[in-house]
Order: structure tokens, then sequence, then C-alpha cells
């Protein structure tokens, strides 16, 4: 099936007389069972759970995984259950742009001995190859978060395997509606579960994507013994989200588009980041390798010190001015804010996450505020 149909029919109950349309919210913390175990019993609510297992089999169906996904309480839980197949005294590449969560808990683990770590600029792909020498795992980001720079990922995957470096792609801002990073070289591929695939700013969760069996193995035992599993209500709340997935993404997309060529001629803006721009320096290599579409994310920097950008971001009111994205509403958030961005994001740096709202109510709002720039 076509994806905009998987994210509807998939993990859905048998189709049998009298059977519920939905899955149901199972609420146990153990099941029955007696005598040897295997590998398929479930037999303790912390190994898994039939509401889990409905979600994880329609994102593995979306990512074209061979095995079911695993889901996690957080996305960083997922995050650091990636990490720690990074071997003691290794290696990690990693964006020197990509979700502050992800790089604070990399060097954390560096700042103990755990493993080094080496930052790259992901949109250079000889240095990006260069870099993997003698490295044990790669973490992409692509578009990356919030300076949106696109990887030439099949190049960077392929130099990866040829170098018998583990490969792992977070796919949050692409969603795997436009980009399937397994299909294009990947070991795995990590979301943030509580951004576009939930969709409503109402669910923390996470999820990996596995290319082999053996990878899922381990990281299932991972997580069964550190605990890091999701609530079977927050699953059920997921999957509910996933069903609206292409529409909103279809809409918000077809907004930030439009969005971004209007902010691109606004005299009180000083760039505009968006891959679906012709001029933006990912354009060619996102178009080349996203399927469907260039996202829903746009990062602006406004012709204004901090002060006055705070104060644009403070007086809109069609915008939330809030961390996190994906969802239905419009939010915009100063990513320097947070005291862990790195130094080489603009101090003005605005992420904007565009939702499903009219497109020229959200225009007019952020015009409102960009002209008060220009007039002072």
């Amino acid at each position: 099936m076509r994806k905009d149909t998987v994210v509807v029919s998939g993990g859905r109950p048998a189709h049998e007389h009298d059977a519920p349309v939905n899955p149901p919210v199972v609420l146990t913390s153990t099941y029955r069972g007696a005598g040897d175990l295997n590998d398929r019993d479930r037999t303790y609510a912390r190994f898994t759970n039939p509401t889990w297992e409905a979600f994880e089999d329609v994102l593995a169906d979306l990512e074209d995984a061979p095995i079911p996904a695993l889901s996690y309480a957080s996305g960083m839980a997922a995050v650091a259950s990636v990490l720690t197949l990074v071997p003691v005294g290794g290696t990690l590449v990693m964006p020197q742009h990509c979700y502050q969560g992800t790089l604070q808990l990399a060097h954390r683990l560096e700042e103990r001995g755990i493993f080094a770590v080496r930052t790259v600029d992901v949109a250079d792909t000889d240095a990006t190859i260069a870099a993997l020498r003698g490295a044990d795992v790669l973490w992409l980001e692509s578009p990356t978060n919030p300076m949106l720079e696109v990887a030439d990922l099949p190049a960077v995957l392929a130099a990866a395997r040829e170098a018998g470096v583990l490969s792992c792609v977070d796919n949050t801002f692409a969603t795997p509606l436009l980009q399937r990073p397994l299909t294009l070289g990947a070991d795995l591929v990590v979301h943030s579960v509580t951004k576009y695939l939930a969709g409503h700013s109402d669910v923390v969760l996470g999820a990996v994507v596995c290319s082999t069996p053996e990878l899922r193995a381990n990281l299932k035992k991972q997580r069964s013994l550190e605990g890091a599993i999701p609530g079977p209500f927050e699953a059920w709340l997921a999957l509910r989200g996933v069903r609206t997935l292409s529409v909103r993404l279809e809409r918000s997309m077809a907004s930030a588009a439009e969005l971004a060529r209007r902010l691109s001629a606004h005299p009180g803006v000083s760039e505009v980041r968006y891959p679906g721009l012709p001029s933006d320096p990912g354009h060619e290599r996102a178009a080349a390798q996203m399927d469907g579409g260039f996202g829903s994310i746009i990062s602006l920097v406004p012709l204004a010190e901090v002060a006055a950008t705070q104060t644009l971001v403070e007086g809109l009111s069609v915008w939330t001015p809030a961390t996190s994205l994906g969802g239905v509403e419009s939010l915009v958030e100063r990513r320097r804010r947070h005291h862990d961005e790195p130094d080489t994001v603009p101090d003005t740096l605005l992420r904007l996450s565009v939702g499903i709202e009219n497109v020229d109510d959200l225009w007019e709002d952020l015009k409102a505020g960009l002209d008060e720039l220009v007039d002072r």
C-alpha cells in the first residue's frame, strides 16, 4: 500500500465480525503463562504490550523496515538507547548542528570517558566521510535541527557501510512520508514520536526502527533492562495521531513553502532556510532524496538584535511561542534562548514549525511583527 494508506490502515485488528476497528488500550503489568519462555512470549509488560505493537507495526511499514519498530518513553530515551551501541572507548560522529538534547547527551557521555565525539558539518560530504575513519557509529540528521542543512544521505551512508561504521538517522523532521533512511542505506532510524507522528502536542514518545533482527534484539534487551518503555495510552494516542499524518503534513508543507517564499522577500529578514526554496543551499540534494516535499520547518534570521527579535516573538498572536514542533498548531522559538544550543546557531535565529492554520493568518501575524522591525 502507498504510505498515505498505511497511516490509516496499518495496525488495525483482524478483519473479523464484531472486531473493533481500532486496537484497544491494553492496561496490564503481566500476562498469563507457565513453562519455558521463548521470544514470542509477552510475559511481563516491561517487555512488550499489544498497544505498543500496533504502533510499532505501522511505523515499520512506513519506514520500509523488515521488522517491527521499538517504541520508547521519549525521543531522548530512543536516542540514549542507540548511543549504547557506541563501544566504550569508541568514537561517535555527529552533526555540529542537531537536536541540542542529542548533542548534550553525547558530550556528557564523552566527559565521562565513555566515548569520543567528532562533530562535522554534514552538508560537507567529503568532511563527513573523512570523519568516519576509525569511528564506530555515525549519527545523522537531515535536514538538521535548527539550521536545516541537508546531508547527502546515500553517499554518506554508503561510505559508513564500507568503513564498517554503524549508521543512524534521526528522521523526525522529514517523517517517513518524505524520507526513508533505511532504503538509503541506514542501519537505524530514530523518531521523536512526540512531533509529527503523534502530531497534537499531547504525547511524549520515541521510537527506533532497525534494519536487522540482530539490532532490534539488542536494543529491545536494552529497553527492557533500562525500563525506557512507553505507556499503553501514550502509544494509543500516537497511533491515533499517525492516522492523520498524511493530511496534516500535506497542509503544513504547502503553508511552509508559501511562507518561506514570502519571508525570503521581506525586507526585515536577513536569511531564510527552507530546503524547498530553489535558492536554499540544500535544495537540489533534498529534492533528490526526499519524496513528496521538503517538510514544514522554516528557520529565519530577522534583521534585528536579540531584544527586538524577542519582542517580535512575544507579540505574535496566531503563532505560539514554545519549544517543540510537528503539531497542528504553529510554533515559533528563538533557539539560542536554550543555553546549550551551539554558538554557531545565530543569536536571533527563529525556528518556525508550521501547523495547519490558514496560511494567510499565519503570514499576516508574522508580517506585522517583521514590518515593525523595518519601521524602527
